[in-house]
C-alpha cells in the first residue's frame, strides 16, 4: 500500500472520503406558502436596469455582464439617486412584515399549510373508518 498503510487503514480512509461532504440529517422541507423575503434597494434598481441594459445590448447573453454593469452604476449613484429605490424597498419590506405576521398567526393557530392533513391516514382509510362506525350504529 502507499506510504506503508495496511489494507484496513486504506479502506477506512476510503470510507471516510466517500462520506465526506454529505449531510448527516435531512433538511426540513420548505413551506411553499411562506412569503418570499423582500428585495433590497439594489434588487429593486436591478429590475429596471436589466430591462434597459437588455434593450441597449440585445446581443448580450451574459448574466454576469448585466450584474457587473448594474453594480458599477449603483456604486456611482448618489444617495439622492438611490432614494426612490430605497423607498420602494422599504414599502416592500413593510408589506412583507405584515404578510409574515399573518403567516405566523396562521401557523400559531394551527391552520394547515401546504395541504397538510394533520393525520397519517390516507383519505380512503378515513372513509373506511367512518363507514364502519355507521355500521356499528345499526
Amino acid at each position: 500500500m502507499k506510504g506503508g498503510e495496511t489494507k484496513a487503514q486504506a479502506k477506512s480512509t476510503d470510507d471516510r472520503l466517500k462520506t465526506r461532504g454529505k449531510k448527516a440529517g435531512k433538511k426540513a422541507a420548505k413551506d411553499p406558502n411562506k412569503p418570499k423575503r423582500p428585495p433590497s434597494a439594489f434588487f429593486v434598481f436591478l429590475e429596471g436596469f436589466r430591462k434597459e441594459f437588455n434593450a441597449a445590448h440585445p446581443d448580450n447573453k451574459s448574466v454576469g455582464a448585466v450584474g457587473k454593469a448594474a453594480g458599477a452604476k449603483w456604486k456611482s449613484m448618489t444617495d439622492e439617486d438611490k432614494a426612490p429605490y430605497v423607498a420602494k424597498a422599504e414599502t416592500k419590506k413593510t408589506e412583507y412584515t405584515k404578510t409574515m405576521q399573518k403567516y405566523n398567526m396562521k401557523l400559531a393557530n394551527g391552520t394547515s399549510t401546504a395541504g397538510d392533513d394533520d393525520s397519517d391516514k390516507s383519505k380512503s382509510e378515513v372513509n373506511e373508518g367512518a363507514s364502519e362506525e355507521e355500521e356499528d350504529d345499526d
